[in-house]
C-alpha cells in the first residue's frame, strides 16, 4: 500500500504532456532545498536499470564520487528548462570527482534520447519508466515532485535534495560545493 501512495504521489508531480513554452497541465513543486546534516545522513538507495541505451548502469558504478541524481522527463517544462542548467553544471563540476546521473521518467526511450541530443547531455540516464528508482528515496528525503535533484556524497549518503521549477546553477553549485566540503 506505501509503495502504491508514494508511487502516486510521485507521478503527480507532473500532470500532462506540455510541448515547449506550455505548461501543458504541469503542476510544479514547492521551490526547496533540503540539505542534510552530515550526522543524519541515511544510505543512499542503489539505482540500477538500463540507461537509454539499452546498457546496463548502476549507481554503485560511481562509488567514491560525489552522485547528483535527477529526476526527468522529455515532457515536462521545468526539466526542459533546468537541463542544460544540469549539463552546464556537469561539466563545471568533472574533474572534482562528481557524476551526474539522470533518472527518466514516462517517457518513451526515443523521446529521452533526442532531448538528450538536442541539450547536448553528457552524463547517463537511468530509465525509470515507473518510478521504482525514485522510490528507494523513500525512507530519507523522497521525490515530491518531477524534477528533483538529490545529491549523494563521496560516502554513499543522501546529503541534499533540490526541489524548484526554475533551478539556477548557483544552487546546485552552492548545494554541491557544501556537500563536497563537508565530511564526517
Amino acid at each position: 500500500m506505501l509503495l502504491l501512495v508514494v508511487t502516486l504521489a510521485v507521478l503527480a508531480g507532473c500532470s500532462g504532456r506540455g510541448t515547449e513554452g506550455s505548461t501543458g497541465g504541469y503542476v510544479s513543486g514547492s521551490r526547496f532545498v533540503s540539505l542534510v546534516p552530515v550526522d543524519e545522513r541515511e544510505e543512499a538507495p542503489v539505482l540500477e536499470g538500463e540507461d537509454l541505451g539499452g546498457e546496463a548502469i548502476s549507481s554503485a558504478d560511481f562509488a567514491g564520487k560525489t552522485l547528483v541524481v535527477n529526476v526527468w522527463g522529455s515532457w515536462c517544462p521545468p526539466c526542459r528548462k533546468e537541463a542544460p542548467v544540469l549539463q552546464g553544471v556537469a561539466e563545471q563540476y568533472a574533474d572534482r570527482d562528481v557524476q551526474f546521473l539522470g533518472l527518466n521518467v514516462r517517457d518513451q526511450t526515443a523521446a529521452a534520447r533526442a532531448f538528450e541530443k538536442r541539450i547536448g547531455t553528457t552524463y547517463p540516464s537511468i530509465v525509470d519508466t515507473d518510478g521504482r528508482q525514485q522510490l528507494g528515496f523513500a525512507d530519507s528525503l523522497p521525490s515530491q515532485a518531477i524534477p528533483t535533484t538529490w545529491v549523494i556524497d563521496a560516502e554513499g549518503r543522501v546529503a541534499a535534495r533540490i526541489i524548484d521549477p526554475d533551478l539556477r546553477a548557483s544552487t546546485l553549485s552552492g548545494v554541491i560545493d557544501d556537500v563536497l566540503t563537508s565530511r564526517s
